[in-house]
């Protein structure tokens, strides 16, 4: 398949996908577009948040903001009031949130009470813990993944997009981001499923913090240089801007119980694809992703319009994106 066939193909086939950006063997040698974007319009990245806000907590880490993943949570927030009686939140790291295996009362996310709040962090932490102890079991979440926020909040003093933007984004020549800021949940509900392009912009609460789980806006071009750095460990134009050891850490699958999740593993809020081959993904609702291959020497990124019965588009990388890119000569 050419790169028309494929166009062609995902007109038909995949009509969701705004953006494929591509690099191979270090050379940035694909992009497409289709729906109407340009390729500097952002879509809703959705839950692939997640991997990049694991970018930032390694960076965290390696200036010594954050000492350990070990860390308790509650160290960071020696203001947060404990429920009486609550014993297990005091034994919550940020490993356990960072491989999604804290505990949490209740099932699924409690996005009302959480974005209701006056403060999100605290609301969040208001659901950690639990009676029944740190099971070590893998519960997938979203809103209250904000505690993290919270964390490189009091770790670094700067807001999300802040040192996002400072020493990832800029770094990189990714395009400076804002804080995006909902009046109401009409207009939170419209930005997390509109199709129309967005801003280079990050959904924040009302104190500034990015959310962590969902809500930053990219271009799959500049999805593509994420995914550029963690194969390259964490090294771009020369310069280390992320530890190798913390891609490698990052990155060590981790067995995912159940059958839900396709049979992935997790690391630390990035899916591991295929653990022997050493493949993993950056992973949102309606198929955007950032897919790394080291073994092809591959990068993929893929950006979409809201689709919800869509959860990822790794098979179609894997069948239709990298043999295209594998027959492209650009000697």
């Amino acid at each position: 398949m050419n790169q028309t066939q494929l166009r062609d193909f995902i007109t038909k086939n995949q009509p969701n996908i705004c953006q494929i950006a591509a690099w191979r063997d270090g050379k940035f040698i694909y992009s497409q577009e289709w729906n109407g974007y340009a390729d500097t319009d952002c879509t809703h990245i959705m839950s692939a948040t997640k991997s990049v806000v694991a970018l930032l907590v390694g960076i965290a880490i390696d200036q010594g903001l954050i000492h350990s993943i070990d860390d308790k949570v509650l160290d960071y927030f020696p203001e947060y009031q404990v429920k009486r009686g609550e014993k297990t939140i005091q034994e919550v790291t940020l490993r356990h949130l960072l491989t999604m295996r804290a505990p949490y009362k209740g099932k699924g996310d409690p996005w009302s009470k959480v974005c209701t709040s006056l403060n999100w962090t605290h609301a969040s932490l208001d659901f950690l813990g639990g009676r029944k102890g740190l099971t070590d079991e893998f519960q997938y979440q979203t809103v209250c993944l904000h505690i993290l926020s919270g964390i490189l909040w009091k770790a670094t003093g700067m807001k999300t997009v802040d040192f996002a933007n400072e020493y990832l984004f800029k770094p990189l020549g990714i395009t400076m981001h804002e804080n995006y800021y909902a009046k109401s949940a009409e207009e939170h509900r419209h930005f997390t499923i509109d199709k129309e392009p967005k801003g280079n912009v990050w959904f924040a609460d009302r104190d500034g913090l990015g959310t962590p789980g969902y809500g930053l806006c990219m271009s799959a071009k500049d999805m593509a240089k994420l995914g550029m750095l963690c194969l390259n460990k964490g090294v771009w134009e020369g310069k280390q801007i992320l530890s190798a050891a913390w891609i490698d850490e990052m990155t060590r699958p981790r067995a995912v119980e159940g059958k839900m999740f396709r049979g992935m593993a997790y690391g630390y809020l990035w899916w591991i694809i295929h653990p022997e081959k050493k493949i993993y993904a950056a992973i949102g609702n309606s198929g955007n992703v950032i897919y790394v291959n080291p073994k092809k020497n591959v990068v993929v990124a893929v950006s979409s319009y809201f689709k919800p019965t869509i959860f990822d588009r790794v098979d179609f990388i894997e069948a239709y994106v990298v043999p295209m890119l594998e027959s492209m000569d650009f000697s």
